[in-house]
């Protein structure tokens, strides 16, 4: 590759990371989901350290899929850090659907007024559900 070619490449390429990270913190922000989180977990204080997990877990992930890492950490290790995982992000859209009122507005849509706990508990089996065929048909086969 001539020395152009890379130096086009490297430019593209962050131009497009700070473009996507733009459009990432500008969704975050304008929706107001790291404020609406840590009002629902009643943990106000502690907003500078979403903020920067948010920034650090963007980062990490990131550089991991520009270097694709082969880590070895113990089975042990790996079940806390998927739970955490999973936690978050499991938060981060309840934060998301509570700020944009989906629950509500589908619940109308499909006509089922007054049943949101059966709606709510088909989302939650359906997610559950489908990690677990997930891991076992394309991670663990």
């Amino acid at each position: 590759m001539t020395t152009i070619k890379i130096v086009a490449v490297c430019f593209f390429g962050f131009a497009s990371g700070l473009a996507v990270g733009s459009g990432f913190v500008a969704f975050l922000t304008v929706l107001g989901i790291i404020p609406r989180l840590t009002q629902l977990t009643k943990t106000m204080k502690m907003i500078q350290h979403y903020e920067w997990a948010v920034v650090i877990g963007a980062f990490t992930g990131v550089v991991g899929s520009l270097r694709d890492p082969l880590l070895n950490i113990s089975v042990y290790l790996l079940i806390p850090l998927g739970i955490t995982g999973g936690v978050f992000f499991g938060m981060l859209a309840a934060a998301l659907t509570e700020v944009l009122n989906v629950l509500p507005i589908l619940v109308k849509r499909i006509r089922m007024d007054g049943q949101i706990i059966i709606l709510i508990m088909a989302i939650v089996l359906g997610k559950i559900f489908g990690s677990i065929f997930q891991w076992l048909y394309f991670v663990h086969h």
